[in-house]
């Protein structure tokens, strides 16, 4: 009997050993993602030569994933649909579609307090416009 709980607490504490491990390795991986995130530059967009028409862009990380839906018409961004945000707590970063169809541009302030989401999503529209 013994020797049966012995094997299980063994069991038991090996499956949350390797938990913890997964876990830890996962937010590290996060911590790398996000970094690097910070470091990215937004691309350059000429709206000049972008032609009419409906463009899909996608960009993602471990953390965050963003499609969004860009039209443009007469070389204006006209609208920008999120088609999935994929994040913590990034909701806020979607007010930035407004931001870009105002200024006719990526290359503006991220939404403070969703740093990352937001640049994730003008990184997603930086890849419709691009292709």
């Amino acid at each position: 009997m013994r020797k049966r709980k012995l094997i299980i607490f063994i069991s038991i504490l090996m499956i949350l050993i390797a938990l913890i491990s997964v876990g830890v390795s996962t937010l590290n991986k996060i911590s790398r993602e996000l970094e690097q995130l910070s470091t990215l530059s937004v691309p350059l967009i000429d709206l000049s030569e972008i032609q009419d028409g409906t463009y899909l862009g996608v960009y993602q990380t471990t953390a965050i994933e963003v499609k969004v839906e860009v039209t443009v018409y007469n070389h204006e961004i006209t609208s920008i649909l999120i088609l999935e945000h994929r994040s913590g707590q990034g909701q806020p970063a979607e007010d930035i579609i407004n931001h870009v169809i105002e200024q006719q541009s990526i290359d503006i302030d991220l939404i403070s307090g969703a740093t990352y989401s937001s640049k994730v999503i003008l990184l997603a529209i930086g890849d419709a416009l691009n292709q």
